[in-house]
């Protein structure tokens, strides 16, 4: 899957780029039809320290997932944008195949009324 990865405010070094990629190449594993992803990399300026927002958006046909998180650390925030986007596609998994299953049936049933 092809990710672009922009951090806003600074520069992200390396290892950082080489985890978030290796951390969406594992949503392949649950829908391998994910045509590219976004993720998006940025500092607030807060007291706070939980000041690192990761946002993601994967592109699939016909439709987009987003999950955005902040927290302590990017791989942290990372990692919980990948697991909310892994249940999203889950979701949007069993939608298409709800949708496809009604597909089927309408379309028997129309071959069973022109017979």
């Amino acid at each position: 899957m092809k990710i672009t990865v922009q951090s806003i405010r600074f520069n992200a070094d390396k290892k950082l780029l080489d985890f978030i990629q290796k951390k969406a190449d594992k949503l392949d594993q649950y829908y391998d039809r994910i045509v590219s992803g976004e993720v998006y990399l940025r500092l607030e300026n807060v007291e706070d320290v939980a000041n690192k927002i990761t946002e993601i958006k994967l592109t699939l046909p016909g439709n987009q997932l987003f999950a955005k998180e902040q927290c302590k650390t990017f791989e942290e925030a990372t990692d919980l944008a990948i697991e909310c986007l892994r249940k999203q596609i889950e979701k949007h998994k069993q939608k298409n195949a709800i949708a496809a299953e009604a597909a089927k049936k309408a379309v028997q049933m129309a071959t069973n009324d022109e017979y």
